[in-house]
């Protein structure tokens, strides 16, 4: 891109911004304005790239310093940048991101349909992907009439804290092997969907689909939609790096870790209601109605789409019209 033509894209951010800085424009609240400045570094380390020495990298190196020293001046700290972070930066995140959690869920889904298909055409594929130990031991339960006795089988507070863990680590394997462009990522999706779908097609070959079901899915809906969520974390840093756009790839990856890194953060409540359901309430999905497993399953599952789906909707929405 040539030099005017930069300025010309770019020329009327920056008025707004030398505005801000000098107050003479309108306020715009700390998130914004910290938004609007990593926008403008990454300005900067193109003209610093393509335009060493000019009068705009000048320019711009000035703009990025008074915009970091109004940021600072400004910053809102405590639980409001706390719950901020939450009500309207991850939700934006999402929003901008909706592309990559739809391939991120694309991947999944049809990595469980591959695992479910590859079980019903090979009696073999189940021990190859879950081990003999496991599938020894789920037809020994079953056999018993206790299906899902493996969720009863370590106390409560250590099964929460082991969970919790496993949740995490996966999550965060599926974010950070979007350092191989991506693809590492869709390796983490394809696995943990084969298993899935491997494993409810197991069930349903052993006439135990409904109990399996219900306690499996009583945490599953958030544990599962936060994998994907991660992978879609994971492509967004990947992507960053192989389409860089107008960006030098180490500013455009940049961003794009950092995004990645916020909406992974974003899933640690998540990570601790799924450890926490799997480990109280799903060893007593036996003893539970039938009423009350629809209750928590479709419950989460509203909590999902409305505040990973359709809030993130509203909020964008919002935003431009403001």
């Amino acid at each position: 891109m040539r030099e005017a033509a930069f300025v010309k894209r770019n020329g009327a951010r920056w008025q707004r911004l030398e505005a801000l800085v000098s107050k003479e424009g309108p306020a715009i609240t700390p998130d914004e304005a910290s938004s609007l400045y990593i926008g403008l570094n990454d300005d900067l380390a193109y003209a610093q790239t393509f335009f060493p020495g000019s009068q705009v990298t000048a320019y711009l190196n000035g703009l990025a310093g008074g915009m970091h020293r109004h940021i600072y001046r400004n910053q809102r700290t405590g639980l409001g940048r706390f719950a901020s972070f939450w009500k309207t930066e991850l939700p934006l995140l999402l929003a901008r991101n909706r592309k990559a959690l739809l391939i991120s869920a694309t991947v999944f889904g049809l990595a469980v349909l591959l695992g479910a298909l590859s079980t019903r055409h090979d009696d073999t594929f189940v021990r190859l992907v879950m081990g003999d130990g496991y599938v020894n031991m789920t037809l020994e339960n079953i056999r018993q009439g206790k299906p899902m006795a493996v969720y009863g089988s370590a106390g409560r507070m250590d099964m929460f804290l082991g969970i919790t863990l496993n949740n995490i680590m996966v999550s965060f394997h599926a974010f950070a092997y979007g350092l191989l462009l991506s693809y590492g990522t869709w390796i983490i999706l394809l696995r943990n969907g084969i298993m899935l779908g491997c494993f409810q097609y197991f069930m349903y070959e052993q006439g135990v689909l409904r109990e399996s079901v219900m306690a499996i899915w009583l945490h599953g809906v958030v544990e599962i939609s936060c994998i994907v969520i991660a992978g879609a974390a994971g492509i967004v840093m990947g992507n960053s790096i192989l389409f860089p756009g107008t960006y030098t790839r180490l500013a455009s990856f940049r961003r794009g870790a950092l995004d990645g890194v916020k909406m992974v953060a974003g899933l640690v409540p998540c990570f601790i209601l799924a450890g926490f359901i799997e480990s109280f309430i799903t060893r007593h999905s036996a003893a539970l109605p039938t009423a009350a497993s629809l209750a928590i399953i479709l419950g989460s599952l509203a909590f999902i789409i409305a505040y990973f789906l359709i809030y993130p909707y509203h909020v964008q929405r919002s935003k431009q019209l403001h």
